[in-house]
């Protein structure tokens, strides 16, 4: 199970091509128990090797209970983790493009949650954000110096945000941790992400925090779309062609959630949805070229919008939370039957890939931390290279020993 565990964290992160290619990194991920969570869905039903850490919703007593369980037991073991994901809390993750108003609409539905009696949890992943409206019980910010990112790296705001990000998932475990040990109490974990929702279309960070959300707790996907910016259906397709990947990707329960109601009502992208021809008709007033590749993928997503959900919401007004509220509840209810039992039928299969591709990739892996070290040694000499290198071992050091804590 080590073997494998290292096989697939390395995998993952050539196959992503975004985490810092450096043998800590790798270390760090292993360390930090976190490739028992990277292979849950694909653990064969015959494997009876135990991961090398504790299970992380382990009790007191050492019995299995509903919670996050060791993803590498078989089915022929105490218990398979797919079967005992419990029913709550249930995790939505916010997702959406900068300017959308989904740290808004996060504030907006922790209020609302609050004056129910809910219990709620919140994880803040923005790196970036100076602050945040809603209280907040894990915050990226406390962990990871997004500036001390983009200095040592050598990276712009949008790369520091993604390497901030990467480093915060190396020890998502902790995170996990945590929740589980608020999970009887709770109701909801809300989190909220950067604008750069390419985290969730191809980042590794993206993938990790998904897929060990998934396997622990019932998670959902809610895309959160600026309406008076879809006014134009070339800007609609974009952003349903965004979430379209991302659901393809994840494979979770999804919910799209139009906000700014407020400013502008959503009826006419819901006509656009059901009925293809009317968003034809719309982009036939536009002559340009984006607009022609938009009229031809309008079919292809016919699909799509008739089996996703979509609500009207305002972060201002709260109108729609009621309708929000109970996409949730249909989203969770979709993911113990359906998601569960995908994730159960497919996981054989999956294994049985990755063990395929370990060989290449692990090589991959190597020849590009040898270029990385290479590179750097070009753009760098003499006492300024030995200054970057102790630079860079500092951090290092810090990221392999920082902890997650809750505020």
């Amino acid at each position: 199970s080590h073997l494998r565990s290292n096989h697939a964290i390395k995998e993952h992160c050539r196959q992503y091509h975004h985490l810092p290619c450096t043998p800590w990194l790798i270390g760090a991920m292993e360390t930090a128990g976190f490739a028992a969570s990277l292979v849950a869905a694909c653990a064969p039903a015959s494997s009876s090797s135990a991961s090398a850490s504790p299970p992380v919703g382990t009790g007191s007593t050492g019995d299995a209970e509903i919670g996050p369980a060791d993803p590498l037991k078989s089915e022929t073991g105490p218990a398979d983790p797919l079967k005992s994901i419990p029913k709550s809390p249930i995790v939505i993750l916010m997702i959406g493009m900068a300017g959308s108003g989904k740290s808004t609409w996060m504030h907006r539905m922790v209020i609302r949650l609050q004056s129910q009696k809910k219990r709620v949890y919140t994880i803040n992943l923005d790196p970036a954000v100076r602050n945040v409206a809603y209280p907040v019980n894990v915050d990226i910010r406390d962990t990871v110096n997004y500036k001390e990112v983009m200095k040592h790296f050598g990276l712009g705001p949008n790369g520091g945000i993604m390497t901030s990000l990467n480093l915060f998932a190396t020890k998502f475990d902790q995170v996990l941790a945590l929740i589980d040990k608020r999970a009887p109490d709770l109701d909801y974990v809300l989190i909220d992400t950067p604008g750069q929702i390419e985290v969730f279309n191809w980042s590794a960070s993206g993938q990790i925090i998904l897929d060990s959300l998934a396997v622990s707790f019932p998670t959902v996907v809610c895309y959160v779309t600026d309406t008076a910016r879809c006014a134009k259906p070339v800007t609609f397709m974009s952003n349903m062609l965004y979430a379209c990947s991302i659901l393809y990707k994840t494979k979770l329960p999804f919910i799209i959630a139009f906000n700014k109601v407020d400013v502008m009502s959503h009826s006419f992208l819901i006509e656009w949805m059901e009925d293809f021809e009317k968003v034809g008709q719309a982009l036939s007033r536009e002559s340009s070229y984006v607009a022609s590749l938009a009229r031809s993928m309008s079919l292809a997503m016919e699909e799509f919008y008739r089996n996703i959900r979509s609500v009207g919401v305002s972060a201002v007004t709260g109108q729609g939370c009621e309708d929000f509220e109970r996409a949730v509840r249909e989203a969770a209810e979709e993911f113990h039957t359906e998601y569960v039992p995908f994730l159960q039928e497919q996981r054989r299969d999956i294994e049985e890939k990755r063990n395929r591709a370990i060989d290449e990739q692990i090589k991959a892996f190597e020849r590009s931390t040898n270029r990385e070290k290479a590179t750097k040694r070009s753009r760098e000499g003499g006492l300024d290279e030995m200054d970057g290198d102790e630079d860079m071992e500092e951090l290092e050091k810090d990221v392999r020993d920082f902890s997650i804590q809750e505020r």
